[in-house]
């Protein structure tokens, strides 16, 4: 026999919280991802009155969650909400995520735009592995700068001003420890969630799930009927995004909780990182401020006189 809800003290629970000791029924549980999402939405001044907000939707679990949640809460009325779908082109994968993308926001009424790597990059993803040369470059580093790209270029021919993505606490966690372990220290400042406006028509990015479990996204699907493509990328195993993943889970299951204590540490380095590399008054006079910088070839927003993506490219086609 099921125990009582924590919070109506009236409904049977479906879901154990195991971090913090909370039974929930699905009523309550549902409205518990919701109300974290808001308050991290709120928290960090994520979404601004008059924001029109494109969510990167790949048709996974937390990218639909995320629409949904978005749609029912803070644009239930509101029209500045949309969709975007990056095709990387990927045979037997992206094919099938691009039917539920396209059937789910038929359904509750959300504008869906699509473009692929093939139509921006002339080579879609698959190709691209065909003629990577395997020693210089992985698949998630190709694919990465890749879709940051082309949703940067959708939310833009949307009007969009905000870009969403459905990251993760599991997400935001394993992203810490890829950068720490490759010794990219600085991009650990990046990951704070305070949204930075960059690009000629002044961006944010903003992850509003970065609070919640993988699996009580996984749950909130389920019991909000959200269909999702549970396959994962060919692609993913050269990632050690997997092998962290993995870790992480087992520690969680010994130690019920680690994750967010896990979390609430990496945004407290985050926030010291990010903050030690703002340039001083006395750097500034000194001229050593960092300038806007742009891509000489494809003119667009670069920390380098080439960006990523131009990098990539030329990288790719050399190969061909």
């Amino acid at each position: 026999m099921s125990k009582e809800c924590s919070k109506c003290k009236k409904n049977p629970s479906i879901y154990l919280r195991q971090y913090s000791g909370e039974f929930l029924c699905k009523k309550c549980f549902l409205k518990s991802v919701e109300y974290k999402a808001k308050r991290t939405i709120s928290k960090y001044s994520m979404i601004k009155h008059g924001d029109t907000v494109a969510v990167a939707v790949s048709g996974g679990k937390d990218s639909l969650v995320l629409l949904n949640v978005l749609k029912n809460t803070l644009f239930s009325q509101n029209p500045e909400l949309v969709a975007i779908t990056v095709d990387e082109g990927i045979k037997g994968y992206r094919d099938e995520s691009l039917d539920i993308v396209r059937n789910f926001c038929s359904s509750i009424g959300v504008e869906n735009r699509v473009m692929s790597f093939s139509e921006l990059f002339g080579l879609s993803m698959d190709k691209a592995m065909e003629v990577r040369p395997s020693e210089k470059i992985s698949s998630c580093s190709i694919c990465g700068t890749f879709r940051r790209r082309a949703l940067d270029l959708l939310a833009e021919s949307c009007g969009a001003n905000v870009i969403a993505t459905g990251h993760n606490l599991d997400d935001y966690i394993q992203t810490f420890l890829i950068n720490l372990f490759a010794g990219d220290v600085e991009r650990i400042g990046w990951t704070y969630p305070e949204p930075v406006e960059y690009g000629v028509t002044n961006l944010r990015k903003i992850k509003p799930l970065m609070e919640i479990y993988e699996r009580e996204i996984v749950l909130y699907a389920i019991h909000n009927n959200i269909p999702f493509q549970s396959e994962e990328c060919p692609y993913k195993d050269e990632s050690i995004r997997s092998a962290f993943r993995g870790h992480l889970n087992n520690l969680e299951k010994i130690h019920p909780g680690i994750k967010y204590n896990a979390y609430s540490s990496i945004l407290k380095i985050a926030k010291k990182v990010k903050s030690a590399n703002v340039p001083s008054t006395s750097n500034v006079n000194e001229g050593v401020q960092q300038e806007r910088r742009r891509c000489t070839i494809c003119n667009r927003d670069s920390s380098n006189r080439i960006c990523s993506v131009c990098r990539t490219l030329d990288l790719l086609v050399k190969e061909t």
